[in-house]
């Protein structure tokens, strides 16, 4: 009731002048390219130019980089929703939308929030890809992968994800090679490296927080385990990588 003559006064001012308000989404392409986990066609589609935030089609702040900043928070929501359908976690999802809204919050201009936009697209379709190869994999690898990402932190050795699957502990590493092109060791070792950067990139978590989070023993020994990965220190990476 409060906001009835503004908004019988934007009304009337849509009416005479024909504006029509178009749906809210990005691009159709950019939103297939994400949902289908097409990275090569997200790459094409960044390259031209044709990712970019709808600002012009809502004004929620009179301010520019504000603006484009709430635009930014609503795709991230969408992009979220759209994943989920294509098998993304729903907390998965939300809390990538979550982060990268967060660092939207602290840009400083309005292409630190391309990039950042960019990123996000990229990320999602990413996972999105990795879920449609994983398609492919048997219960007992799919379920040993699922639990590798629900808890980083939990015993992710061949041994343990052996007693997860009931599953002999030789036959699981073969099997899981076969389906994943990697040793049980080297993929936990990739999906935490993984996380660690997003973690550095994208939240103000410390060092010793990351560590402890992804199960490492001491600090120490995530430091140097992520900088054999990377072939730098985390704190550098964050440092030097990630500036916006």
């Amino acid at each position: 009731m409060k906001i009835r003559r503004e908004l019988n006064r934007q009304l009337y001012q849509q009416k005479i002048y024909g504006f029509e308000r178009q749906p809210y989404y990005l691009e159709d392409a950019v939103f297939e390219a994400v949902t289908n986990g097409d990275t090569e066609k997200l790459m094409l589609l960044i390259s031209s130019g044709e990712v970019n935030l709808p600002a012009e089609m809502r004004v929620l702040s009179e301010n520019q980089l504000k603006n484009r900043k709430y635009h930014f928070a609503i795709v991230a929501t969408l992009l979220a929703e759209a994943c989920m359908d294509s098998g993304l976690g729903h907390d998965e999802a939300y809390m990538i939308a979550d982060i990268y809204s967060r660092k939207s919050d602290r840009a400083a201009s309005c292409a630190d929030l391309q990039v950042l936009l960019e990123d996000m697209c990229t990320d999602y379709a990413k996972r999105i890809c990795e879920i449609k190869k994983d398609n492919i994999m048997s219960i007992h690898i799919r379920k040993c992968i699922d639990h590798i990402y629900e808890d980083l932190n939990a015993d992710l050795s061949a041994r343990g994800l052996a007693e997860l699957t009931g599953l002999n502990e030789s036959y699981l590493q073969k099997l899981f090679k076969k389906e994943t092109g990697q040793t049980v060791k080297a993929y936990v070792t990739a999906a935490k490296m993984d996380t660690a950067q997003n973690l550095l990139r994208y939240s103000d978590l410390g060092c010793s927080e990351i560590s402890a989070s992804l199960g490492y023993s001491s600090q120490s020994a995530f430091t140097y385990a992520f900088r054999k990965f990377t072939g730098i220190t985390p704190k550098r990476y964050r440092e030097k990588k990630w500036r916006c």
